[in-house]
C-alpha cells in the first residue's frame, strides 16, 4: 500500500453535538463514545493498520492544528494541512489532491471524515483494500455506500445501476440529499438505494481531471504551476487559493456531475454520529433503553434517554422519556431526541442572545 494515501477531513465544528462540541474543541477531538479515545484518534488508528503513517494526512482548520498534534502525536507535522478558511469539502479535497500529485503522481487516495463511527474495523479495511484495487489503475471515482437499515432522513442516498457490476461495485445512477421520510421509505423499499457515507476513493489523476472538468474555478486555484507545494511558499499560496475559492461540497461540485462515479454497497457498522440520536443508537443501553455516559449519573423511571455528563457533580434524572440530556460545566441541554435537529438553529439563537461564549 505504499502508493496509497489517506486524507482525514477534520475541520468541522460539529454544532449538532452542542454543548459538548464547541468551536474551540469540536466533536472530532472529543471522547464522545466514552471509550477513552477521541474520534479522530480512532479514525487514524483504523487506517494506520494498513496504511503507512507517513502516508496519512489530516486536513483541518488552522485553529485546530495544535489539537491535531496533541491527539495524533504519531503523524508527521508536515502531514497536518491547515485550511485558513472553511470552504466545504471540495476545496479541502482539491488542496490534498493537487499537493499529493506533486508528491506521488501514481498515488491512490482515500478521503474520509474524522468523526464517523465504524464498529467492524476488519470488514472496513477489507472494503478499503478492494476499493483501492478498483480505482488504482483506472479513471474511476468510488464512494462507499452503506446498506440502509431504516428510512433515515438525515443521510444522503445513492441509487445504483444493478447491471454491469464489477466485483461488487456498481455505477451510480443518482444522488439524493436528505429526503423526507416518505421518499426515504420508497428508497428503502426499492432495494437499489444506499446511504452516502462520505468516504471516497480514487487516484490523483482521476480526481484532478474531475476538478478540471466539473469545478474549473477550484482547479485553477489549487493546480500549482509554479512549484509552491512542499515549499515555504505553500502557506501563502493556499491562503490565497482558499480566499478566492467558492464554498462547495465534493458531492455537489463533482460526484453528482461526473459520469465515472461508482459505489460499493457495504456493511461495516457505520454511523456518521451526526446527532445525539445517532449516538444514542450506537451506545450501550440498559433494558429500558437508557444510555448513560458519566460516572456521577443516575436515572430513575426513565425510558429511552441519553444522558451524558462530564461534570463532577451528581446528575440525577427522573421520569424522563425519549430525551437527550447533556451536562457540561457551563451549559445544560435538555431536548426531545426527535427534536434535536433544532440544535443548529438553537445555536444561532444562543449566538444572538449571548454572543459566542457558550458556542
Amino acid at each position: 500500500m505504499k502508493n496509497t494515501y489517506v486524507a482525514i477531513m477534520a475541520g468541522g465544528i460539529g454544532s449538532r453535538f452542542w454543548p459538548q462540541s464547541r468551536v474551540k474543541n469540536p466533536k472530532q477531538f472529543l471522547d464522545i463514545l466514552g471509550t477513552g479515545e477521541s474520534l479522530i484518534k480512532m479514525t487514524f488508528d483504523r487506517f494506520a493498520k494498513i496504511i503507512p503513517k507517513e502516508n496519512i494526512f489530516v486536513l483541518t482548520n488552522e485553529q485546530y492544528t495544535d489539537l491535531c498534534k496533541e491527539h495524533l502525536p504519531e503523524i508527521p507535522e508536515e502531514n497536518i494541512l491547515a485550511e485558513p478558511l472553511r470552504r466545504n469539502t471540495a476545496p479541502c479535497i482539491a488542496y490534498m489532491s493537487y499537493k499529493l500529485k506533486t508528491i506521488n503522481p501514481y498515488a491512490s487516495l482515500i478521503v474520509a471524515p474524522s468523526d464517523h463511527l465504524i464498529t467492524k474495523t476488519d470488514a472496513f479495511l477489507d472494503v478499503i483494500k478492494t476499493g483501492i484495487e478498483f480505482v488504482s489503475g483506472g479513471n474511476k471515482l468510488l464512494t462507499l455506500g452503506i446498506r440502509p437499515t431504516r428510512p433515515d432522513t438525515g443521510y444522503g442516498y445513492i441509487q445504483y445501476l444493478e447491471e454491469n457490476a464489477e466485483e461488487g461495485v456498481y455505477m451510480v445512477k443518482t444522488f439524493t440529499e436528505k429526503p423526507d421520510v416518505e421518499l426515504a421509505k420508497r428508497f428503502i423499499d426499492s432495494g437499489d438505494f444506499l446511504w452516502n457515507s462520505g468516504i471516497f476513493l480514487w487516484n490523483v489523476q482521476s480526481i484532478t481531471e474531475a476538478f478540471q472538468r466539473y469545478l474549473p474555478s477550484v482547479a485553477e486555484l489549487f493546480d500549482d504551476e509554479n512549484g509552491n507545494y512542499n515549499t515555504e511558499n505553500e502557506k501563502a499560496f493556499i491562503s490565497k487559493a482558499f480566499s478566492q475559492s467558492p464554498s462547495v461540497s465534493i458531492d455537489y461540485g463533482v460526484m453528482e456531475k461526473a459520469n465515472n462515479v461508482y459505489v460499493m454497497p457495504t456493511s461495516f457498522g457505520w454511523s456518521d454520529l451526526g446527532t445525539w440520536t445517532s449516538l444514542w443508537d450506537n451506545s450501550s443501553k440498559n433494558d429500558l433503553g437508557n444510555a448513560v455516559v458519566g460516572d456521577n449519573t443516575m436515572t430513575f423511571d426513565c425510558k429511552n434517554v441519553l444522558v451524558q455528563s462530564d461534570s463532577k457533580k451528581l446528575v440525577v434524572v427522573q421520569g424522563m422519556e425519549d430525551c437527550c440530556i447533556v451536562d457540561t460545566d457551563d451549559a445544560l441541554l435538555i431536548c426531545k431526541l426527535n427534536q434535536e435537529k433544532r440544535i443548529k438553529e438553537i445555536n444561532s439563537e444562543i449566538k444572538t442572545q449571548t454572543g459566542e461564549q457558550f458556542l
